[in-house]
């Protein structure tokens, strides 16, 4: 089973340079965030994570997947937008 340093340590690999920010709230959902450390500048926010379907290494495997589509999927919107900039 992963526990939420784990999975922080997961996430901040998967996506180095980026940072990673993991918050838990009373009803163990989870909130990620994925940031530029020196600007603060934040590429992506999912939130209403179930933190108990994140405890084996597949289902992170799979978490750390959809967020680089959902990173990617970013890009190339704020690429084609200038106001999303």
């Amino acid at each position: 089973m992963m526990n939420l340093a784990q999975l922080r340590a997961r996430l901040e690999q998967s996506f180095s340079p980026l940072a990673c920010e993991c918050l838990v709230d009373g009803e163990h959902s989870l909130t990620v965030k994925l940031f530029h450390p020196g600007s603060g500048q934040v590429d992506l926010v999912i939130s209403g994570l179930k933190l108990n379907e994140l405890r084996t290494p597949e289902a992170v495997a799979a978490l750390v997947d959809e967020l680089r589509y959902e990173l990617q999927s970013n890009t190339l919107r704020a690429s084609r937008d200038p106001d999303m900039a």
